[in-house]
């Protein structure tokens, strides 16, 4: 049997971030083969993920990640936000968006990939959980293309450059891609991160939520005891105010306070087409603790 040198145990902790502790038993398990000692800590990092497979992850990182005429956006999950701050987290974000720039958004495809370390995406997932010791999950995607033009990408508050907890991408239609262009997108991605719009435009407005802002502005009308006329009216008055509030192109742009996006847009001799805009667990139901009873369950009460 090999001995079990610290040298030997040094370099199974740099090949797969385990604790010490954990490398000497796996090089001991092993007979000191390391390729042997690996595969035994992948399969004990198997078995750790799994037992944290339900924790609720609704922290994380936003990462960005662009091309010509392409950019990726992905949100990767983790249970609290201090994970979002590790390193080896931080860099796991960048490879998969770099990842979803090639793939697309499929996210077994994007699983399936295989990252700088050897290992594939998912595969590296579970190398995180059972070395950092949270659960994490990949939740979403977006990838947005235009044949000429930009995709211009916007992190708010980024924690390095491309990553953060609130991204937007932004699709500009245009013949080249100008220095002006590119700086019209990031300064759509700051007003879209603001403003956090609905809809591209009118006709994009989900129906449902139109009939039912509708519903609600035609009975605060009747309260007033005008004639039904009237109330047409003014319904619709109003129906115009809220697409002023949900729809991109109608909003008022922040940066100047009086123009509308169609028409910045439109004085670029470009053509907004698509956005996208991700906020850090928008949407995940996060467990509330109750302090108070976990102190007395510690406490055996």
């Amino acid at each position: 049997m090999a001995e079990i040198t610290a040298a030997l145990v040094r370099e199974l902790r740099e090949k797969t971030g385990a604790g010490m502790m954990d490398c000497k038993k796996a090089l001991t398990e092993a007979a000191g083969d390391m390729e042997a000692a690996v595969d035994w800590l992948r399969t004990k990092g198997l078995s750790q993920a799994a037992k944290k497979s339900g924790r609720v992850t609704a922290e994380g990182l936003i990462a960005v990640a662009s091309a010509p005429n392409k950019a990726a956006m992905v949100e990767v999950n983790a249970e609290t936000d201090f994970v979002g701050r590790n390193e080896h987290f931080q860099a796991f974000a960048e490879a998969v968006a770099h990842v979803a720039l090639e793939v697309g958004e499929n996210l077994d495809a994007i699983k399936a990939a295989t990252l700088a370390s050897g290992r594939t995406v998912e595969a590296e997932l579970t190398h995180l959980i059972a070395t950092i010791g949270e659960n994490m999950s990949l939740r979403r995607v977006r990838v947005l293309t235009v044949p000429s033009g930009t995709v211009a990408s916007y992190v708010h508050s980024a924690l390095r450059p491309g990553i953060g907890k609130i991204g937007v991408l932004v699709a500009l239609e245009a013949p080249n891609e100008t220095d002006a262009l590119v700086g019209l997108g990031r300064q759509i991605g700051m007003h879209v991160a603001a403003t956090r719009p609905a809809a591209l435009e009118v006709a994009s407005v989900d129906p449902q939520s139109l009939e039912r802002e509708r519903a609600v502005l035609v009975e605060q009308a009747r309260e007033s005891g005008k004639p039904e006329a009237i109330i047409d009216k003014m319904v619709e008055g109003r129906i115009r105010k809220f697409y002023e509030e949900v729809v991109l192109l109608e909003q008022i742009w922040v940066h100047d306070g009086e123009s509308r996006v169609a028409k910045i847009v439109e004085k670029a001799g470009a053509k907004l087409v698509a956005f996208e805009r991700y906020q850090l667990g928008e949407g995940i139901e996060k467990e509330e603790n109750d302090f108070a009873a976990e102190v007395a369950k510690a406490a055996g009460q």
